[in-house]
């Protein structure tokens, strides 16, 4: 996937994320992105490393979106996590 892709993948995960996970977290839309993005890096390791496959194999496949949710998911709440702590 290009890098137009993988920001659009990542701040569609992002707000997904968010969407699932309701509640008050600082950041907007850069963060969301940054989330969304490195969540979906994140799922794809994940996907390798527990069930031995590539799980990004293209913009339009299922896994590609269920990794970069799930991933984003993660990443979501340990920022809350962390961002409430300071």
């Amino acid at each position: 996937m290009g890098i137009i892709a993988w920001i659009i993948l990542g701040l569609l995960a992002g707000v997904i994320a968010k969407m699932l996970m309701p509640g008050k977290d600082p950041g907007g839309f850069i963060v969301t992105t940054l989330i969304g993005i490195v969540g979906a890096l994140l799922g794809s390791w994940l996907g390798k490393v527990i069930f031995g496959v590539d799980s990004v194999d293209g913009f339009f496949e299922l896994s590609t979106w269920i990794a970069a949710i799930v991933g984003s998911l993660i990443l979501l709440a340990l920022y809350r996590l962390f961002a409430r702590r300071r």
